[in-house]
């Protein structure tokens, strides 16, 4: 515990300092319930919530102003309808906003817009219920992938149907690649190898730091002045229940202040249009920069290789 004490204190002094503009980000975490290894711990109720209260109880005194975005059916189909909407009233309870992913995580560039379209309508049953329930709508939405459509005519037909529908797009500006350290980690965690998923843990703070590093100056550089309002995209996983508490000190070190995702979107950057057509999933940064300068156009750094070395492995 002392060395991964002196490791994020190493993390935050080198951390890039506040400038004189105030720095925000929005926080969200797709595919909730919850990323997991083993299809059970998302089909049994006691399992299913004890994560679901872990993850919530380290929220708690942070006061993120998150927003989570719910694909709801990695719950089972047996329990869906008893154990969805308790999950779901512990997040808005919470105080964390919710948001639709589609019901399966499909990804538009492999089916139709009709099909994925019914898709996103499935996926609304049980967020919209539990909204509704506490005087809300539902109104965001997060492309799986951040894929938008792989021609104009898919992408078209999809935002048109997403538009129809009431939603509201959700952007990324801060992508990461939490996914494939929380990939690792769980295997870490299922073979109890406390010490690897202490190393993981310190290379994924790191790794924070070094996209922050890239992000911010590339940011204000696409917005054409100052840092925009950023978005963070994060995942719902074993690992940021562990270590998102010093994620979130990193970002407090750095100037930022934590905003609703409705506050985050009223910046004129968000006003922009999407304008990629493509099979690629990326930060709204990149679109907006490879449409308007695709010279200057460059990329984040990547993950350390032995992570990505272990996410590819079977």
């Amino acid at each position: 515990m002392r060395r991964l004490t002196l490791m994020i204190a190493a993390v935050l002094s080198v951390a890039a300092p506040a400038t004189a503009q105030e720095r925000r980000v929005a926080v969200t975490f797709d595919d909730l319930p919850f990323q997991a290894t083993e299809a059970d711990q998302l089909c049994d109720p006691a399992k299913a919530m004890a994560f679901t209260r872990a993850f919530l109880d380290m929220l708690k005194p942070l006061v993120s102003h998150a927003t989570g975005f719910v694909n709801e059916g990695q719950v089972c189909e047996e329990t869906r309808q008893t154990l969805l909407p308790d999950i779901l009233d512990a997040w808005l309870d919470a105080g964390i906003g919710l948001g639709n992913h589609t019901f399966s995580h499909l990804d538009i560039n492999t089916v139709t817009a009709e099909t994925w379209l019914d898709n996103v309508d499935q996926g609304a049953i049980y967020t919209r219920q539990a909204l509704e329930r506490q005087g809300g709508d539902l109104v965001w939405f997060r492309h799986p992938y951040l894929h938008a459509g792989d021609t104009a005519e898919k992408k078209a037909a999809a935002e048109a149907g997403l538009a129809h529908r009431g939603y509201v797009i959700a952007p990324v500006t801060l992508d990461n690649s939490d996914w494939m350290f929380a990939g690792v980690y769980r295997k870490a965690e299922a073979a109890g190898d406390t010490e690897r998923m202490r190393r993981i843990g310190e290379a994924y703070l790191v790794y924070m730091s070094q996209t922050l590093d890239f992000w911010e100056p590339y940011s204000a550089e696409v917005a054409g002045g100052a840092e925009p309002a950023q978005i963070l995209l994060l995942h719902a996983h074993s690992l940021n229940r562990d270590f998102y508490p010093q994620i979130h000190a990193l970002f407090l070190q750095r100037g930022y202040r934590f905003v609703t995702l409705e506050e985050a979107m009223a910046d004129p950057l968000y006003r922009r249009p999407d304008p990629y057509v493509g099979p690629n999933g990326m930060s709204w940064l990149h679109r907006w920069r490879r449409a308007e300068a695709p010279a200057d156009a460059r990329w984040e750094p990547e993950p350390p290789e032995w992570i990505s070395k272990d996410t590819a492995a079977p």
